[in-house]
């Protein structure tokens, strides 16, 4: 399995509509070996973690 190694992470405030952006980036620059992640934040669901890793 290749490694993921973390370029950029980034906190700011949940949007339903933010798997949208996280989508169109993870097919529009896979063939750039970057991958875009997004979750909540464990202590405040109010917030979302987005994070780009490159394989």
């Amino acid at each position: 399995m290749d490694e993921l190694t973390t370029l950029a992470t980034v906190q700011i405030g949940y949007s339903s509509e933010l798997y949208k952006i996280v989508d169109i980036c993870n097919k529009t620059l896979k063939e750039q070996n970057l991958i875009f992640g997004l979750a909540l934040d464990d202590k405040d669901e109010e917030q979302a973690i987005f994070t780009i890793y490159r394989s």
